[in-house]
This record gives C-alpha cells, structure tokens and sequence, in this order.
C-alpha cells in the first residue's frame, strides 16, 4: 500500500466525518433525556459494533477471527472494557493469523 494524494484526502475525510457523527451525535445527546432503557441501550453499543464487524469473517469458518471474537466476548463480559476486548481480539488475530 502506498500514501498516495487520493488515499490521504479519503483517509482525512473520513476522519472528519467520523469525528463529525460523534460530535453531532454528543451534541444532540444533550436534549435527550437519558431513560434506564435507553442507557442500557448505549451500554450495549459498543459489543453489538464489536460482533457486527466480525461476524461476517467468522461466518466465513476463519479459525483466528473466530478465536479473536469469542475472546472479545470474554473480555467483555469479564471486565465490561471495550477497548480493552477490541485489542485483545486484534492481538488474537494478530497472533494466530500467521500460525494458519
């Protein structure tokens, strides 16, 4: 892969539209009034983002992909801390891809 013009400018725009939908989504959160419901809604969001970029690859029977989500998992329902199940489950992969 190479930095050429074209791959900078769509990398820096999607940054700034993925900066853009967290800041406008913060903002209008403001005059939301945050029900027990919809908190356990947003609690959930980040493991429902989690297993929807992976489930696609472990439909598809990749043993490292699978092994990185079920870890996710785990992390998850271990320490409640989706950043730390998202590097677990990169580090899996990472680790076993070149093993397979």
């Amino acid at each position: 892969m190479s930095l050429t013009p074209g791959f900078l400018q769509a990398l820096l725009l999607m940054g700034a539209a993925s900066f853009l939908c967290r800041a406008g989504g913060f903002f209008l959160m403001r005059y939301v009034p945050v029900t027990p419901r919809l908190e356990s809604a947003l609690r959930a969001l980040p493991f429902g983002v989690m297993l929807g970029i992976a489930a696609p690859v472990v439909l598809q029977g990749r043993v490292p992909e699978s092994v990185g989500l079920a870890l996710v998992v785990l992390v998850m329902a271990w320490r409640g801390n989706d950043l730390l199940a998202a590097l677990t489950g990169v580090a899996a992969v990472a680790l076993l891809r070149p093993l397979m």
